[in-house]
């Protein structure tokens, strides 16, 4: 095995790559004298991990190398000869970690591979402690598995970190898995080593980012939680020194964290008596708190710790000295004020700071021992390792931020308060817990001598203002609140969360915690005390910060943020923090140049190596820790220290040597890099992307902090700006908060781009996948910056810097241009436009990448176009700063109340006619005309009044020069027109241009100069009319056309009055909907339909305030045509409905009035909405009258006619009022004949002669036709002739028949097409019918056999849709026919009547379908080459087509159309004619079908060689015997019983034609050889056949087939067939049942 892995030569070659170098030293030697070595492979070096004395290297393809001291497998391997792992060959490894002793990698599929040390189980591979398995040495599996999903689900790692005694792995779902020892775990147990990886329950539901493993610490990069909404705003309160917003442009308040009563900061578990109490919130004394795994009286000396693992000896000596050297019986304020003495001579920032700090203290300490008395002095950490004491440094923090949680007003009032809080807070805190640490907390300042006192002034300073974090508890509890002001609407401003969410999920947030567990013996852990900690905090003074990256050394932490700070805490005995301070406990910035940008860092055992951003732009190294100094100088060495150390990070001078640096690793007493070579310039475009953001966002943030923050937490920048400027201000701090919030998002993108040598796609930057976003980014700021300039806010805003800023003038001078000295005024505008610059980078940078790609590229195709993008938006933007100046300037020089009217913020100047340059045409010579073109409207200024003329509703064009010297411009307006005259041909063409250009740019186009008169006519704009006319006060939204509404649009008047719809040259035209109030009724009317020049026309439906509700046609605003009014129940007592039609808003022709209340029924003529002329009456009680009205009244001749039979013929004057001459016909024939006077349901008058008449005789007859019905009636053919006319006109035509045929079919396309595109409740059918009927068919040609069933097919497709004329017309009709003969129309007399009018539709609606098909023959009519039908053909198949024909008539054709829909009302017609007859019928099926089968037969007559001998059941063939019923001709009996499911005529002949044919193959078997039917034969078993069918209504089925059918069949096969069924039912009818 050795020979094998000591073997790597086959995986080297003398050519190296291109990028992935890699370069290694050791850190602490001169810098001057340091030689890194180069290790040369044949593939790139994708990422570098180092342990304690080991390593590992990533290369290209998922190798992993290996090299240093290989303990596990006993060798030393040198690192310019590294050993492959060729067990992990197979396994496509994408990530490597070394921890102190043992390795980790990851697959590519999420698996994890551990080898090295296992003593503490960091490998995680077995449960048995033998020695054999104390090291690993080949890479094994480890599995994560999820066992709290059922079933249990493997775990995809996508991230891997590893400590010395410890593993960490990060899933793909952003949790965090442990194993090994220790309490660097974070998770709840006590039982060590943990060999399985477990979930870290405490950051379950966060989403981590990143992991790092110190010595015996561990840290988490955790996004914050999102921020909760909160409907109400606290008030202002004033702000305590030291508090100065950092993230965001407004003050943050702290939240409340959520209290958990299981776990303290300490890691130590409350017993479960704490937990309930906790959970009642009751303030009586609580048992001690319980080390987890230890008794309650353990002794701080047991063996039972939660960090049993040691650290170095020194440390651990060091620690018990500065236990030992406390003062336990000092007094505590003489021990403070002796600490303060002894550190005088030290540089420390606040003294007084201190002091308040060091007596608060005292003072709880006193107060807290005195209320506590004597107890158990029993550690909170017991642990026997070097974190088991508390250290030295003062704890304060620890108090303030884990056991108190003042409210936002106390912390912010009281900003330095201690541990006062803990007896008034609500939150339940154990008296003994409390006495004890701060026991250890007096302990700790007294000794405090012997260590720095800058970590306690930190401390004391920043410790008030964090909040409590218990271990899994939201550290975001409440929304960051802003400092609220009089003048800004609650909604201005927005958090830097729901701006950062606008870029997506993909680019990394800025929102981030960092969270740190494990020992803090060094500070390393950050929480401002160097106590352990069992499960993860939050490093509270890092919330906020922006961190993007965290790095762990052995005792020593790192966090980069993403304005290139870098923050360090813990061990710092090597100068590895950058700082002189030692120990830190907290978090403090890293002193660097201001030149230099830090974006990459990592931590070793004893030092640190940052990247960073320098003068150029290849990035530079710089190093933090012990180094031997050739030429060592006082005050860059620490004074307390005999090792030579950095005080700040030293520049690293070898790094210029090795290419483009990419990323930096650190481990043990070594150093890596990784750097690529500058092939093409695309390292260096990269680099220099990246390296130009980094600077942009710091100085973004600069911005923010030195300007915008002080000046939005002033309480007088509301009235120093005023309240349009301050709105304006607010806007434009929000604007540069979204804008430096994706410039931050996508610098830290950037970094990490340049990190990940192995993904680096060029098509995957934000600049290229995001490109709109970052251009409304910038057109907002940009926007935002020219209107707070336009309305002169950088005045005011000037004057408010100078008295608020004060000093920090100096700094802000230097994020100026660099033209401008430091010692001049700062120049806001240049300042706060200088993001503009960004965008020509942009493109700049991304044309130089696409030059390293060949044209026909993806990468240079997408780069090219973004990079034009880019710069055609700053040249764009460049020319809105320019406009801006402009405006600001053109105020300035005309200001005065008169203008400032005209001043708004998004208003700009484009030019103007001050010097005469434009007049008003015809002007007087005294007149003074002024106009001003802006970009949203051009002003008319005359002396004191000015008229704005919106650009939106502008129609400019030039009048041609006709030889009068006039260079005029026609301006046309809504309302207006006018003419300018320009002084020279050059100031016309100039104004023209620009009228057109902003008329152009203000309607969505590009406004980059449109060519004189070639504006859009057309147009959608809105607009408020003002002068006298229809739309005064309105405001329209729509379209327009030169000058005047036109196209979709919606009107408002002031009144309520609105209209939606369309429109044409200024008026409503087309379909529209209006509403109309009607004050007096408090409702309003309502109109859907259609418009012609401003009126109501057409069709359409109008709802009344009264109620009543009109649906039909209009002419001119006024009700005319076909229409149906339904009457309301506010304004009449009475309800009724009238369907006919009207002339001129009245009832005039023939109509239906059904009058609801009084049940009666007219049908006839009407003039001038009164009932005049022929008419029938028909009411509820069965009286049914015809003859003539006049005026509104029964008068003349008329026919009454009662239930009974009871019959009147003679003169009317009234309603039901005789007065006359007439004859009074009883039902029983006799009759009276003479003078009649009175009311017919009151009683009558009589004069006149009782006659009883003969059977036979002419007067008989003469008598009959008197009482014929139907003598008075308005004929069939002249009904609703307004339904006719009004389809007829739909398809353009003035009449019936007087119109061009190929208009109509065009007025026919026109209509389906609209409905398609306006009608919103279409259903899927619908949609596909309006789809094929889009189609015009072939209509020009004569009609054959061929195209006829197309015909057929096209008509029933149109009468299936109301938008197609024939199916308006069909379902109008059938609307029509069911208002007449339906309800109180269910009259039997009416029949005759009914079946009339539906063959005079046939007639009138074939009229029509002639004009459109002019191919037709007339009705009956015969079209030739009929195609042969289906039963014909198999009989005789030889038989050629020719010969057979189709005739059409209109029955035939139409009537499968129609007749469906109007069948309900017309068979009941004929049920109720055929009542009696059907009743004698009925009475003859019930009492013949009593009979069996052969009886029946018999008694039929039928003979003995039909009767059938064996019948079928359910395929079993039995005998018929006597007494069998129903068993005969069942398939003959089915099958005519379907006679009552068909509606049309030939269906139902077909069902007797099919039952004829059934009883002919029934009969056939029982006969020998072919046979003919005779009469006498076929009538009796035919009778047998219909009486077993039990029909009902037979009678009326007869009749309704014998009135409508075909009378081209009438003589023929089916004539005969259904004569045969008539015969049957008069049979029946006449049967003797004895």
């Amino acid at each position: 095995m050795e020979n094998r892995e000591e073997s790597p030569a086959d995986e080297r070659a003398p050519t190296p790559p291109e990028r992935g170098l890699l370069h290694i030293w050791m850190s602490g030697g001169p810098k001057e004298q340091l030689c890194p070595e180069r290790v040369l492979l044949s593939r790139c070096v994708l990422q570098i991990a180092l342990g304690e004395h080991h390593g590992l290297l990533l290369a290209q393809g998922g190798q992993v190398f290996s090299f240093g001291e290989l303990l596990w497998r006993g060798l030393s391997v040198p690192v310019s000869a590294p050993v492959l792992e060729r067990s992990l060959l197979e396994r496509m490894v994408v990530r490597v970690a070394a921890g102190g002793f043992h390795c980790g990698a990851l697959s590519e599929q999420g698996n994890v591979y551990m080898w090295g040390e296992n003593t503490a189980g960091q490998c995680g591979l077995t449960e048995r402690g033998t020695t054999s398995n104390i090291t690993v040495s080949e890479p094994c599996p480890v599995t994560v598995v999820d066992n709290e999903v059922v079933p249990p689900a493997m775990v995809r790692v996508v991230d891997l970190a590893c400590g010395r005694e410890h593993s960490l792995a990060l899933s793909a779902q952003n949790e965090l898995w442990a194993w090994g020892s220790g309490c660097q775990l974070g998770l709840v147990t006590n039982t060590f080593p943990v060999w399985r990886p477990q979930k870290v329950e405490h950051l379950a539901g966060r989403h981590v980012i990143q992991v790092a493993c110190g010595a015996y610490h561990s840290l988490a990069l955790v996004r914050s939680l999102p921020q909760q909404n909160y409907t109400t705003q606290k008030p202002p309160e004033k702000k305590e020194r030291g508090q100065s917003p950092r993230y965001s442009l407004t003050e943050r308040e702290e939240p409340l964290a959520v209290d958990d009563a299981h776990y303290c900061p300490l890691g130590v578990e409350l017993s479960e008596v704490m937990t309930a109490e906790t959970s009642r919130r009751k303030r009586s004394p609580r048992k001690r708190l319980q080390s987890r795994g230890r008794s309650a009286g353990s002794s701080p000396g047991s063996g039972a710790s939660l960090c049993p693992y040691f650290e170095d000896d020194k440390s651990n000596t060091k620690q018990k000295n500065l236990s030992t050297g406390t003062k336990l019986d000092a007094d505590p304020l003489t021990a403070e004020t002796d600490g303060l003495a002894a550190t005088k001579s030290s540089t420390f920032p606040d003294q007084v700071e201190l002091q308040n700090l060091l007596q608060k203290l005292s003072g709880h300490s006193l107060e807290t021992r005195q209320a506590s008395g004597l107890g158990d002095t029993d550690s909170l950490s017991s642990q026997t390792s070097d974190d088991s004491y508390v250290s030295s440094t003062t704890s304060t923090d620890l108090f303030t931020s884990s056991y108190k949680e003042d409210s936002p007003m106390r912390s912010q009032t009281n900003n330095t308060s201690g541990v006062g809080g803990v007896y008034s807070t609500s939150f339940p805190v154990c008296s003994e817990e409390v006495r004890l640490c701060l026991e250890k907390e007096r302990q700790a300042l007294q000794g405090q001598k012997s260590s720095s006192l800058t970590d306690i002034s930190q401390r004391g300073q920043t410790g008030a203002n964090r909040r409590r974090s218990l271990p899994g508890t939201p550290t975001h509890g409440s929304p960051r609140r802003r400092r609220p002001c009089a003048c800004r609407t609650p909604t201005a401003g927005r958090s830097q969360s729901a701006a950062s969410e606008e870029v997506g999920d993909m680019m990394p947030s800025l929102e981030t915690e960092v969270w740190s567990w494990g020992r803090g013996s060094e500070g390393q852990l950050g929480h401002g005390d160097q106590l352990a900690r069992l499960q993860p905090l939050c490093i509270n003074s890092l919330t906020g910060e922006e961190v993007i990256k965290i790095a762990a050394g052995s005792h020593h932490s790192l966090a980069l943020t993403a304005q290139c700070q870098v923050y360090s805490w813990g061990s710092n005995m090597s100068g590895q923090l950058g700082h002189v301070n030692s120990p830190v406990t907290v978090p403090q910035q890293t002193k660097l140049s201001d030149s230099l940008r830090a974006w990459d860092v990592s931590a070793g055992q004893s030092h640190s190596l940052l990247l960073a951003d320098g003068d150029c732009v290849q990035p530079v190294l710089l190093y933090c820790g012990q180094q031997q100094e050739t030429n060592s100088k006082s005050n860059q060495r620490s004074p307390s220290r005999a090792e030579s150390y950095t005080v700040r990070p030293a520049l690293l001078p070898f790094c210029m040597e090795m290419g483009y640096i990419s990323s930096v690793c650190s481990g043990g007493q070594s150093c890596a890099v990784l750097a690529d070579h500058n092939v093409m310039g695309f390292i260096s475009a990269i680099h220099e992307l990246a390296s130009r953001e980094r600077e942009f966002y710091c100085w973004l943030s600069s911005v923010r902090k030195l300007l915008l923050t002080p000046l939005c937490n002033r309480e007088s920048v509301c009235p120093s700006l005023g309240e349009p400027c301050t709105q304006l201000f607010f806007s434009l701090c929000e604007s540069l908060v979204r804008l430096s919030v994706l410039i931050g998002r996508h610098s830290t993108s950037l970094s990490y781009f340049l990190n990940d040598v192995q993904g680096r796609d060029i098509t995957s930057l934000y600049l290229l996948t995001h490109t709109d976003h970052f251009l409304d980014i910038y057109k907002e700021y940009c926007s935002s910056v020219g209107d707070f300039q336009v309305m002169g806010g950088f005045q005011s805003l000037h004057k408010l810097s100078l008295e608020c800023l004060g000093s920090q003038q100096t700094k802000l001078a230097q994020l100026c241009v660099s033209d401008q000295s430091a010692s001049e005024n700062v120049d806001l505008v240049s300042l706060l436009y200088r993001p503009l610059q960004q965008l020509h980078q942009y493109g700049r940078v991304l044309l130089k990448l696409a030059a390293c790609y060949d044209v026909l590229t993806t990468e240079y195709q997408s780069l090219h176009q973004s990079s034009n993008q880019y710069e055609s938006l700053s040249l764009s933007l460049m020319r809105k700063k320019k406009e801006a100046e402009t405006t600001f300037l053109f105020w300035k020089t005309h200001s005065g109340k008169t203008t400032e009217v005209l001043r708004l913020p998004k208003r700009r100047v484009v030019c103007e006619s001050n010097n005469r340059s434009l007049t008003l045409q015809n002007a007087g010579r005294f007149s003074n005309h002024w106009f001003i073109l802006f970009n949203d409207a051009l002003v008319h200024t005359q002396f004191s009044t000015h008229h704005i003329y919106p650009l939106t509703c502008l129609w400019a064009k030039p009048i041609t020069e006709n030889g009068s010297g006039l260079y005029a411009i026609k301006i046309k307006c809504p309302e207006e027109s006018f003419t300018l005259v320009a002084s020279t041909p050059q100031e016309k063409n100039k104004w023209l241009h620009s009228l057109n250009q902003e008329i152009d740019r203000v309607l969505g186009g590009g406004g980059q100069g449109s060519s004189p008169g070639q504006t859009a006519m057309s147009r959608t704009a809105s607009y408020r009319f003002t002068g006298e006319g229809r739309f005064k006060d309105a405001r329209y939204r729509g379209g327009w056309l030169a000058g005047q509404v036109h196209g979709r649009g919606n009107m408002e008047w002031a009144d309520g009055r609105t209209y939606s719809g369309s429109f044409k040259n200024g008026q409503e035209n087309g379909y529209g909907e209006c509403i109309m109030p009607n004050k007096s009724l408090s409702k309003p009317d309502t109109y859907q339909g259609h418009w012609k020049e401003g009126k109501i026309h057409g069709f359409g439906k109008y709802k009344y305030a009264s109620g009543e509700v009109y649906e039909g046609c209009f002419c001119d605003g006024q009700r005319h045509g076909y229409g149906m009014l339904s009457s309301g129940k506010l304004a009449r007592t009475s309800s009724s409905v009238f369907i006919g039609q009207w002339v001129h808003d009245r009832k005039t022709g023939y109509g239906v009035h059904d009058d609801i209340t009084r049940g009666e029924k007219y049908m006839g003529l009407w003039v001038d909405d009164q009932r005049h002329g022929s008419a029938v009456v028909v009411t509820q009680h069965c009286l049914y009258y015809e003859g003539t009205f006049k005026e509104n009244k029964m008068s003349g001749s008329g026919l009454l006619v009662s239930e009974d039979n009871t019959a009147f013929h003679g003169e009317f004057s009234d309603d039901w009022t005789v007065n006359g001459k007439g004859v009074l016909t009883l039902a029983n024939s006799d009759y009276l004949e003479g003078m009649f006077s009175g009311e017919w349901t009151a009683g009558l008058k009589v004069v006149g002669t009782y006659y009883k008449p003969a059977v036979e005789g002419p007067e008989n007859k003469d008598r009959n036709n008197l009482l014929r019905l139907g003598q008075y009636v308005v004929p069939a053919d002249q009904r609703w002739s307004c339904v006719f006319d009004e389809c007829w006109s739909r398809l353009g035509c003035d009449g019936a028949g007087r119109g061009e045929r190929t208009t109509a079919w065009e007025n026919i396309a026109v209509t389906i097409t609209s409905a398609r595109r306006y009608s919103s409740n279409l259903s899927r059918s619908q949609t596909k019918i309006l789809e094929s009927l889009e189609f015009i068919p072939q209509h020009g040609e004569p009609v054959t056999t061929s195209n006829y069933d197309n015909i057929r097919r096209y008509l029933t497709k149109a009468c299936e849709t109301p938008h197609h004329p024939l199916g308006w017309l069909v379902e109008t009709l059938v609307t029509v026919y069911r208002m007449t003969y339906v309800g109180v129309g269910s009259n039997r007399r009416l029949l005759r009547q009914a079946v009339q009018e539906v063959q005079a539709y046939l007639t009138h609606f074939y009229s029509i379908v002639r004009f459109l098909f002019p191919g037709l023959p007339d009705d009956g009519g015969v079209i030739p080459n009929a195609p042969v039908s289906p039963s014909k053909s198999k009989h005789d198949s030889d038989t050629s087509e020719q010969g057979y024909v189709v005739v059409v008539c209109c029955s035939s054709l139409l009537l499968p159309l129609l007749l469906p829909r109007l069948y309900p009302p017309l068979f009941t017609l004929y049920c109720l004619q055929e009542e009696p007859e059907e009743t004698q019928y009925w009475d003859r099926i019930l009492r013949l079908n009593k009979q069996p089968d052969q009886s029946l037969l018999s008694f039929l007559g039928v003979h003995e060689k039909f009767w059938p001998v064996w019948m079928s059941i359910l395929g079993e063939k039995k005998q018929i015997v006597s007494s069998s019923k129903d068993a005969c001709f069942v398939s003959a009996v089915e099958t005519l019983q379907q006679i009552s499911t068909t509606f049309t005529p030939s269906d139902k002949l077909l069902v007797i034609q099919k039952t004829f044919e059934e009883l002919t193959q029934e009969v056939k078997p029982m006969l020998k050889g072919d046979f003919l039917w005779c009469m006498d034969d076929l009538l009796p078993l035919f009778l047998y056949v219909v009486l077993r069918a039990r029909i009902r209504n037979l009678g009326a089925e007869v009749s309704l087939i014998e009135d409508l059918m075909d009378p081209n069949i009438q003589h023929g096969e089916m004539g005969l067939m259904f004569t045969t069924l008539k015969a049957c039912y008069i049979q029946i009818q006449q049967e003797s049942t004895t």
